[in-house]
């Protein structure tokens, strides 16, 4: 059991007597901007390809513009794609043996309705409908063991989307994806003796991509947009009289992608989630131009240069990823094996500036800090309100967590619980009257709330030792309460200690009258044992290996008591579990307020 701490005042005067040894310029954040168009321009071609490209866009067909006096080619393949992205083992044994697995709940495929009426929940109707299952699938056994379970599917899924029509299946993301594994992974769907399946599947290939050229600029948001492009490019360049097509599908795609991320390479949904999807689409991408002896454009491999640094900077140092915008603690085998496939090598990022997430790492300890404003409504999946959380992971052990996983709701994450897992208090920062810094809508939207965030980042002197000092503030609380959240996070150097200091500081001159309820929520890792201190002041946190670290309020603050609640974290594979949190509450004054902490590793 966890050893409650003493009553002692170690927690005292938390933040005296440091001094700058540097200091960056204080910055103020807004929502970051997208890469603009000379950032990436598509690749260099001659007037002939020029007007062939336009040519296309205005809807001239390929055969037209190939060949225009011989009869259009029979629909096929030219080349088969080696992509060196796995899937899930797990999943792909569970399709042999007749499930879908997704996020650990089972589902039968004899029981799956295919249709666009089907109403299946969002984690499913990507598997489903985007098809990502059959990379799961060619991963858990030799192909021949394999093409049974994936023309079964395949079959099904054509028998009941005879047409294109709408809701789910048509999706311009879900059709991008679907199109792209259709091609990456085609030998699952083509090896088998029945021609004319076989030409049913490729002429669905050809509607498929004909279907996106039209539609592709209807994705809700970029992310879809960049699915359905990459599909489009990968179109033209495995099947036959595809030059228009790519011509068309490289100056799309790369027009998307900067209007995808912002300058510092993040995804300006600022989801983790997203950013691993778009290095996949273009790790598939480049595949398949390898696979017809083509060079990918300069472009391609300069953004996955780009987006890989600003991933990494989320990642723990058990090499799993923290949880932000709704994404759950992936694994480290499955980041690491994203980052090998796209072959950049490249190290964290400590200030991912417009992507907004501030990262110290010393001697295995790792404090991953969000110091940015939210994504715009328009950007958003999964959006949260996660202003000035932070993650703290010791030697592979999650220390303060949040809970994580909103984007998987669906599976075995509960659908009703989506939004609250969005909310400001799923996250290891402060709450005002138990409202939300920025306003969660459905859908994975954003509402409004923090549209500014200032940054500050120094080395300091701490105690004869060197310090990293993170100082960040957010208005999202100033038009409802006239108050601004700012916290302050200090990690030494040896990542032994953290101090923290979460101040509320009135907008105006004058401070409003009367009180409110706060919280301070920390959200602790899987495994920990808690022990409350008799005053209420302190903590004792026992780790799974062993080691010990105490939580401390500093005395003479403006009230608040500690106490321990239940709580959630959901991991990797979208599974809930039941964690403990530390919150300090309690009332205090509209004209402002100051709490001190400190987090300490003993012997």
């Amino acid at each position: 059991m966890a050893i409650p701490l003493s009553t002692g005042d170690s927690g005292d005067a938390l933040i005296a007597g440091e001094s700058a040894v540097h200091s960056a310029k204080r910055e103020t954040l807004e929502p970051g901007r997208a890469l603009v168009v000379t950032d990436f321009a598509p690749p260099s071609i001659g007037a002939g390809e020029r007007l062939i490209r336009l040519a296309y866009r205005l809807g001239v067909p390929a055969s037209t513009l190939s060949s225009p006096f011989s009869k259009p080619a029979k629909p096929r393949l030219l080349a088969t794609v080696p992509t060196p992205l796995v899937g899930e083992r797990a999943a792909g044994v569970a399709l042999r043996a007749g499930h879908f697995l997704v996020h650990g709940v089972k589902a039968p495929i004899a029981q799956m309705d295919f249709a666009p009426t089907a109403r299946l929940t969002p984690p499913f109707e990507r598997v489903v409908h985007g098809f990502s299952w059959m990379r799961d699938l060619a991963v858990s056994a030799p192909r021949e063991q394999c093409t049974a379970t994936a023309e079964r599917v395949m079959d099904a899924w054509l028998d009941a989307n005879e047409k294109p029509g709408k809701n789910a299946p048509w999706h311009v993301e879900n059709v991008g994806h679907r199109l792209m594994n259709w091609l990456v992974h085609a030998p699952l769907i083509l090896s088998g003796s029945d021609s004319d399946n076989r030409l049913r599947i490729i002429e669905a290939m050809a509607g498929t991509a004909r279907w996106l050229d039209r539609n592709v600029t209807k994705a809700p948001d970029r992310m879809g947009e960049v699915a359905g492009w990459c599909a489009i490019v990968a179109a033209g360049l495995l099947m036959p009289e595809g030059r228009p097509r790519r011509l068309f599908g490289e100056a799309g795609l790369i027009r998307s992608l900067g209007e995808l991320v912002a300058d510092d390479g993040g995804t300006l949904s600022r989801s983790p989630l997203a950013q691993m999807d778009a290095i996949a689409l273009l790790i598939d991408l480049s595949s398949c131009y390898r696979a017809i002896d083509r060079d990918p454009p300069e472009a391609l491999d300069t953004m996955l240069n780009l987006l890989v640094p600003p991933l990494l900077t989320l990642v723990h140092s058990d090499g799993s990823l923290s949880s932000w915008q709704g994404a759950g603690a992936i694994r480290a085998d499955r980041i690491a094996a994203l980052i090998d496939a796209s072959t950049v090598r490249a190290r964290p990022l400590k200030n991912v500036r417009q992507w907004g997430y501030q990262r110290i790492a010393k001697n295995k300890t790792t404090l991953i800090f969000d110091a940015a404003p939210p994504p715009l409504a328009r950007n958003a999946r999964s959006g949260c309100a996660s202003t000035l959380a932070f993650e703290l992971c010791s030697q592979g052990q999650r220390i303060v967590v949040n809970c994580g996983g909103a984007a998987f709701a669906g599976g075995q994450v509960p659908a009703r619980i989506e939004q609250g897992l969005r909310a400001t208090a799923a996250h290891s920062t402060l709450t005002l009257d138990d409202a939300n810094s920025t306003a969660v809508h459905i859908n994975g939207k954003l509402g409004a709330g923090v549209s500014e965030v200032e940054v500050d980042r120094k080395t300091m002197k701490v105690d004869q030792g060197l310090a990293t000092r993170i100082e960040a503030s957010h208005d999202g609380y100033a038009a409802r309460f006239g108050l601004t959240h700012r916290r302050m996070l200090i990690m030494r150097e040896d990542g032994s200690e953290l101090r923290g200091e979460d101040l509320l500081v009135p907008v105006g001159k004058k401070g409003k009258r009367g009180k409110i309820g706060f919280a301070i929520r920390f959200h602790i890792g899987p495994g920990i044992e808690l022990g409350l201190s008799e005053d209420k002041k302190g903590a004792g946190l026992a780790l799974p290996d062993g080691t010990y670290w105490q939580f401390r309020l500093a005395s003479g603050d403006d009230g608040g008591d500690l106490s321990i609640e239940e709580s959630m974290w959901v991991d990797g594979g979208g599974r809930p579990q039941p964690i403990q949190q530390l919150v300090i509450q309690g009332m205090t004054s509209r004209g402002g307020g100051r709490f001190s902490w400190l987090l300490k590793k003993m012997g």
